[in-house]
């Protein structure tokens, strides 16, 4: 049996939720880059492992019974309407928030901090590939998931898909995870780990305020797919899909 220093971050998000808020706080990838092991990413980070562990359990400590909700234990369209209900209803409210702060924050410190612009820039591009993404998943994948498992559960052969296996729109929806990541990871590094300047007003520091929430947000929500729905989803195809 694997110690927890030697299994994934991934796999420590999966089994014990509240380690999200740990990793969050030391800047540890849990969602696209979790498939290393804690110790090797501790390593890279430049944190002490035997810290890292002492927070996730001084985390759970604290918690209360949502925030320890396991929902790896949960039917998929259970997990898929929490998706939907939380975090892409959070995607719709915030983006048109934030980006009429920044720019409004641009117009007044845009000459003085030209960051704000860059990191406009980048979330109008985050914006729109989270737009399609989202589309893509409760049009197409996210109700063929459940059709599936409704059929599975009802005794039945896992339906087939025009998209021919799962795997095919799941690793177009990774890669796209990968490339929001990557876009949220060049407006916090414009943003300086939206550290606050001195000069500015209270609009810049809730637009910073701001960005930094959307951030842990999209990170628990491809967390929640990348790590339980895409992988279960592929496990329930193999064990059910007809074999020809």
């Amino acid at each position: 049996m694997s110690t927890a220093t030697e299994k994934t971050v991934r796999e420590i998000a999966v089994e014990r939720p509240q380690s999200i808020r740990v990793f969050e706080r030391f800047g540890i990838d849990y969602c696209c880059g979790g498939a290393k092991p804690l110790e090797e990413v501790c390593a890279k980070a430049r944190v002490r492992v035997d810290d890292v562990l002492a927070a996730i359990e001084a985390m759970e400590l604290k918690a209360g019974a949502d925030d320890l909700r396991d929902w790896s234990a949960s039917s998929l369209e259970t997990l898929i309407l929490h998706i939907e209900q939380t975090h892409h209803e959070y995607v719709r409210r915030e983006v048109p928030r934030l980006l009429a702060i920044l720019e409004k924050v641009e117009q007044v410190h845009g000459a003085n901090h030209p960051e704000v612009g860059e990191a406009r820039g980048y979330f109008q591009e985050l914006a729109q590939e989270l737009s399609a993404h989202m589309m893509k998943e409760e049009e197409v994948l996210f109700p063929y998931v459940v059709r599936m498992e409704r059929a599975v559960s009802a005794g039945k052969a896992a339906p087939m898909a025009f998209f021919g296996s799962v795997r095919n729109p799941i690793g177009s929806m990774v890669h796209e995870h990968e490339t929001a990541g990557g876009l949220l990871a060049e407006i916090r590094r414009v943003c300086q780990d939206f550290k606050v300047p001195e000069d500015v007003c209270t609009t810049y520091r809730a637009m910073y305020q701001g960005l930094e929430e959307f951030e842990q947000d999209l990170h628990r929500h491809v967390h929640l797919e990348n790590n339980i729905l895409f992988p279960r989803t592929q496990q329930m195809e193999i064990e059910h899909l007809p074999k020809e």
